[in-house]
């Protein structure tokens, strides 16, 4: 029995492999398909370049909300302090 975490990766797996080979093929031989080679790969171009810019776009936006949203840590003065206090209680 596949998790639910295996069958989201595999669908994804087979999604990705699917477009990269529509892609290639595409990029390839447009006239395949019967449609204009020049406008055919500017577009696969311009698709490609706007999704990896917006990927890196949605990566800078989710560490921004990360470190925006994570309260800081304890100095370390204060860790230090609570070690030692642990050490000295007796048992």
């Amino acid at each position: 029995m596949v998790s639910k975490d295996q069958g989201i990766g595999g669908a994804i797996l087979i999604v990705c492999v699917l477009v990269a080979v529509g892609y290639a093929v595409l990029a390839i031989d447009p006239g395949l398909f019967k449609l204009d080679t020049l406008t055919v790969r500017l577009d696969g171009v311009l698709i490609l370049v706007s999704i990896g810019f917006i990927a890196i776009l949605a990566i800078g936006a989710w560490i921004g909300w990360t470190m925006a949203t994570t309260p800081p840590p304890k100095p370390i003065e204060e860790i230090t302090t609570e070690t030692e206090e642990k050490k000295e209680e007796p048992k």
